[in-house]
Formats: structure tokens, sequence, C-alpha cells
């Protein structure tokens, strides 16, 4: 089964390529805005998006946000598709030492 999870925009890292900062419980992961571009890519900042493989498929409100995670966590796959997050943000954390 293929789910999104929601995540907070905080930073803009690339204007030119729309790419953030998408913090997910704690797990900061770089993901593309292009679905959901707007002008200024700053407006995006702190908005909640629902992440598929990178890419930030729809805004969100933080109600649906958080009734998502929960949602998630009920079913087990939060906990999974974070933990493999935080493995791949550390090896990525790694390479780039």
């Amino acid at each position: 089964m293929c789910l999104g999870i929601p995540g907070q925009i905080t930073k803009i890292t690339d204007v030119d390529r729309q790419m953030a900062i998408a913090d997910v419980s704690g797990v900061r992961r770089e993901v593309s805005l292009a679905p959901v571009a707007t002008d200024p890519l700053d407006g995006l900042v702190g908005e909640w998006v629902l992440i598929h493989v990178g890419f930030a498929m729809a805004v969100i409100d933080a109600h649906e946000a958080a009734e998502t995670l929960e949602a998630l966590r009920g079913l087990g796959e939060a906990q999974e598709t974070l933990e493999q997050m935080a493995e791949s943000q550390k090896a990525f954390e790694e390479v780039r030492s």
C-alpha cells in the first residue's frame, strides 16, 4: 500500500528546483514542492503537506495532519516510514561528513 505522510515545511532549500525541508515527526527530509508550488515558495514555510515518495502532494491543515499521523500510527505504517526516513537521513549525513 502506498501512503502519504504529513510533514511540515520548515525551510526552502532550492528555489529553482522547488525543494524544501519537511519535518515529519522530528525527522527532517528534503522534498520536492513542485506539485504544490506557489509563488513565492516562502509562503509554504510552516504549512503542512502530505508527502509521498519525496514529493509534497497536497497542502493540508494542521488538524488533518494530526489526524492522519494518528491513523497511520494506529496502522503501524507511520513508525515503519519514520524509521526508514531516519535511516536515510543518517546515511545522507554520513556521506556529507
